[in-house]
């Protein structure tokens, strides 16, 4: 009988070194990012979402590099101290990476950048620990989903699990259907789990994916400049911000 895969033992000297050596990897791909590009900006992210994070990687990709994740490691590569920054400045940019936060390394105009990052922004569908940016009700009457236009009832066979999720249906010439109005979500509250699917099945997007830039570095100065205004998360954005996908692995695409 051949051996399961998962009996198999791994050394951890040998996961170690594996990790020490993509970790110096990684560290010097940022240093040398550093060193080409004129700009260094510190950037966050309202609702995360993969999808979304790799396309602003994928438009970006001809006059950016951008990495995101492992803020300990970015934070070291490009030094948190005057005595450890690896260029002039930097490391009041570094001693700010706290969280999920990520770097874009660019020789684009400051106005270009905080322009096109203002103008991007993905709706999506919230999830559960995000805060409703809107009251939702449901009215009285056949349970419509908003994945097109009209909206068209729910099928008689996903009745059972609108009632799980805590609508209180029942059928009516085989459609779903609310005999009183339903307060699905009320604005400013937390989502949990089952509110957040009912969105999602019901075709309601309550958050938006967006990058909101925290600080830029100047190579040629080495001054950092903070960024207030339109380009930065609003509150209610960056409440929501860790609501989302798991962080990536410092990359770049």
């Amino acid at each position: 009988m051949p051996r399961s895969k998962r009996s198999k033992l791994v050394s951890l000297a040998q996961v170690t070194k594996k990790s020490k050596e993509q970790k110096s990897v990684q560290i010097r791909e940022l240093q040398e990012n550093a060193e080409k590009w004129r700009y260094c900006w510190l950037f966050e992210v309202g609702s995360m979402r993969n999808a979304h994070l790799k396309t602003v990687r994928k438009l970006w990709k001809d006059s950016a590099r951008i990495f995101f994740g492992r803020g300990a490691v970015m934070a070291k590569a490009l030094g948190v101290t005057p005595e450890e920054e690896h260029r002039t400045g930097i490391y009041q940019l570094a001693k700010q990476i706290k969280g999920q936060v990520g770097l874009l390394f660019t020789d684009s105009p400051p106005e270009e950048v905080i322009d096109w990052f203002v103008d991007f922004k993905q709706p999506d569908y919230a999830r559960a620990g995000n805060i409703a940016s809107r009251t939702v009700i449901l009215p009285a009457g056949p349970v419509l989903r908003h994945h097109s236009d009209p909206p068209e009832p729910f099928p008689h066979n996903e009745e059972p699990q609108l009632r799980k999720l805590g609508l209180t249906t029942s059928m009516n010439k085989g459609v779903p259907t609310l005999t009183n109005p339903h307060e699905l979500c009320k604005k400013g509250k937390p989502l949990t789990g089952e509110q957040a699917q009912l969105l999602k099945l019901i075709g309601h997007r309550l958050v938006v994916f967006r990058v909101g830039l925290i600080a830029r570095w100047d190579s040629q100065t080495g001054e950092v400049v903070q960024i207030d205004g339109p380009g930065a998360l609003t509150p209610e954005e960056r409440v929501g911000a860790f609501a989302g996908d798991e962080d990536e692995d410092v990359m770049s695409e």
